[in-house]
């Protein structure tokens, strides 16, 4: 990897960093996400510093291209922050759903009253 493009990623890096500590700090993501994209963060960022050790990673793991060892964990990453995505949309679609049945039996708890005076 030459120079300019280990310093060009490395602007990046603090980039993204700062970006995620903007998120952060401003409530816009929850610490359960920020924790996932630190980590993947942190996991590009030590491969940038040290290039050398993805290469040797995917020669113990088998795979044919560095390349290919990075797509694969991005990869992981992906598919980590989809399941979260899911489980968590999973959990407001049932939340919305109890509010709703709530809100109903409300309203009709209401026009019962309503109906006696």
């Amino acid at each position: 990897m030459s120079v300019t493009l280990r310093i060009s990623l490395l602007v990046a890096m603090v980039f993204y960093f700062g970006l995620m500590s903007y998120f952060f700090h401003r409530k816009r993501m929850s610490v359960k996400f920020s924790l996932l994209w630190f980590l993947s963060g942190g996991v590009m960022l030590v491969c940038v510093i040290f290039p050398g050790l993805l290469s040797r990673l995917t020669n113990m793991v088998g795979i044919a291209s560095p390349m290919n060892g990075l797509f694969a964990i991005a990869l992981f990453f992906v598919i980590t922050l989809i399941m979260s995505l899911t489980s968590i949309v999973s959990g407001q679609a049932e939340r919305l759903r109890a509010l709703t049945q709530s809100q109903a039996l409300l309203e009709e708890r209401i026009r019962k009253l309503e109906g006696k005076e």
